[in-house]
């Protein structure tokens, strides 16, 4: 588990590789992660927007940003959490995300809160030796 904490907000995020979507020898390794924010601050907060820079094996980086997190823009009151769980499709069987969500606090201001970065990592091929 990854783990990054920005005015008492935490975001924790939980990878794993998805082998039954995957497809190695079409050059396609399919990620999933689970996240969960927890409010820990004395304020409500809404997530607002996302923004992942993807960045695979390769050094190869994409950035994707948009409104809300899997169509939605939970409201988090002191003490709440949310949870969801995303992918995220690879060219090479490793990678790493990182970013930040924008959050609205209730009197109108807008911060952002880290995401912390995280490895995505297929498991190794087995190999045999003669």
């Amino acid at each position: 588990m990854y783990q990054a904490t920005t005015r008492h907000i935490t975001v924790r995020v939980t990878p794993s590789y998805l082998g039954d979507q995957s497809d190695p020898s079409e050059g396609h390794w399919v990620f999933a992660y689970r996240v969960e924010i927890e409010n820990g601050s004395r304020e409500t907060v809404q997530l607002r927007a996302r923004r992942w820079q993807i960045t695979d094996g390769l050094g190869r980086v994409e950035v994707v940003e948009g409104p809300g997190v899997v169509g939605e823009e939970p409201i988090l009151e002191p003490g709440d959490s949310f949870t969801y769980t995303s992918g995220c499709p690879l060219s090479t069987p490793s990678g790493i995300m990182r970013g930040h969500y924008r959050m609205q606090s209730i009197d109108g201001s807008l911060f952002e809160v880290e995401i912390p970065a995280f490895s995505l990592d297929a498991p190794a091929d087995r190999r045999v030796l003669n």
